[in-house]
């Protein structure tokens, strides 16, 4: 009977080793100081900051393409001339570039925009500001009034229309 439970115990060891060979390497740990970049693949890497100088994307490049969120449109989604309310039953062009500036056809306003939480946010020289949301299946136009942040309630909201969808 001894023997069989020698036996039995020494198998149990053997399988244990076995499946934990095969188990995922352990997470690398970050400190303060570091970023991990986590791979599609699950592995991680971390960096030291002061080792870094900056961080580039690729030019023309595609933020929302390096987040795990796909449901977010892409910054380059957002390039065009932008078909929107005027929170008055009229419409306007917003035309963003690439190079963060933007134009609105009211006024003949200048603006600068930023990709920042899957939307373009553009804030007008004349003070308002607005931002173009994806909203379902449908865009959509957040406007708010000069003092208000992207986050407070808007003034309006309007459907937007990408009417050339391809950056200009």
């Amino acid at each position: 009977m001894r023997k069989i439970v020698s036996v039995a115990a020494l198998a149990a060891l053997c399988c244990l080793a076995v499946t934990g060979s095969f188990a995922a390497p352990p997470a690398q740990k970050s400190s303060p100081g570091t970023i991990v970049i986590v791979f599609k693949d699950g592995h991680r890497q971390a960096f030291n900051l002061s080792e870094i100088v900056r961080v580039e994307f690729p030019a023309g490049g595609d933020a929302a393409a390096y987040t795990s969120d796909s449901r977010l449109p892409s910054r380059s989604h957002f390039l065009g001339k932008w078909e929107v309310g005027d929170g008055s039953g009229g419409t306007f062009y917003i035309t963003i570039y690439d190079d963060g500036n933007a134009m609105r056809s009211m006024g003949g306003v200048h603006g600068r925009w930023v990709y920042e939480d899957g939307e373009a946010r553009v804030t007008w020289d004349d003070g308002p500001h607005d931002a173009i949301r994806k909203v379902g299946s449908r865009y959509q136009k957040f406007a708010y009034v000069a003092g208000k942040s992207f986050t407070e309630i808007p003034d309006n909201v309007t459907e937007a229309h990408n009417t050339t969808p391809h950056p200009i």
